[in-house]
């Protein structure tokens, strides 16, 4: 008797560490670079999840002087400040705010087509 209650399993959570990184899910926060069709060839380069320790609007400034193109900061109140530019920037970017030190190549998700 006392041979099968050694050999029965104890409970085991298989989902205990993917909890666990969750709870840091802060520190690997993703920048998005999103690219949206207006009307014939315009586009619009949209950046939303910038830390909020950030001034978007001299972000905005500086992307404009580097990349010559028009933007905007939009309020969303699901996503909060959001970078719009003219035009399809997104390796723009992408190169500036790794080169500016403001994100990781890791934390950069570009969609699009």
């Amino acid at each position: 008797m006392s041979d099968l209650d050694a050999q029965i399993p104890t409970t085991f959570d298989p989902f205990a560490e993917a909890n666990a990184d969750n709870a840091g899910a802060g520190s690997k926060e993703y920048v998005h670079i999103r690219v949206q069709q207006r009307n014939g060839r315009k586009s619009l380069t949209t950046v939303q999840g910038l830390k909020k320790e950030y001034s978007k609007s001299k972000i905005l400034k500086d992307l404009k002087k580097e990349f010559c193109c028009n933007g905007t900061v939009v309020e969303d109140p699901e996503l909060g400040q959001v970078i719009q530019l003219q035009g399809d920037q997104r390796k723009n970017v992408s190169t500036f705010l790794i080169q500016a030190g403001i994100v990781k190549k890791e934390q950069i998700k570009i969609h699009g087509f």
